[in-house]
């Protein structure tokens, strides 16, 4: 854990709380080997968030071409 927080300005346990609510999410797992705690990353579950991320950015995407038209409409009627 110390190695993967050395990049990090945070204090351990503040980045020991993040690992666990990563761990909790399933996104990373750890282990212990003796005095040493190993974290692998499991991408798996993002796919979940990417799924949702793209629909809304689908989404979003669609109502800002929707308003570009709206806006196009009001500058030709002289609104």
């Amino acid at each position: 854990m110390s190695e993967l927080a050395r990049p990090f300005r945070m204090a351990l346990p503040s980045f020991a709380q993040h690992l666990a609510v990563l761990e909790k999410c399933g996104v990373v797992q750890s282990r212990k080997d003796g005095r040493v705690r190993r974290y692998r990353l499991v991408p798996q579950p993002l796919s979940v968030a990417e799924d949702w991320i793209v629909a809304q950015r689908a989404i979003w995407e669609q109502r800002l071409d929707q308003l570009e038209e709206y806006i196009a409409t009001m500058k030709a009627q002289g609104r």
